[in-house]
C-alpha cells in the first residue's frame, strides 16, 4: 500500500514537471493562455466564455 502511494506521488511529480517544462526551463516562459476570450478563432465564430457572459451583462 505504501509503495503504491509513493508510486502515485512520483508519477504526479513527473506529470507536473513535464507540464511545466516551458515554465521552469525557458527564460520568460509561462503557461499558455487557454481561455476562450483569448483565442482569435473562437472570437471570430462568436463563441464566448460563460464567465464573460455573466459579468458583461
Amino acid at each position: 500500500m505504501v509503495k503504491l502511494v509513493i508510486l502515485i506521488i512520483a508519477l504526479m511529480a513527473v506529470a507536473v514537471a513535464l507540464l511545466g517544462v516551458r515554465v521552469f526551463f525557458v527564460k520568460g516562459g509561462k503557461f499558455p493562455n487557454t481561455h476562450i476570450h483569448s483565442n482569435k478563432h473562437m472570437r471570430e465564430r462568436g463563441i464566448t466564455c460563460a464567465h464573460d457572459k455573466e459579468y458583461n451583462k
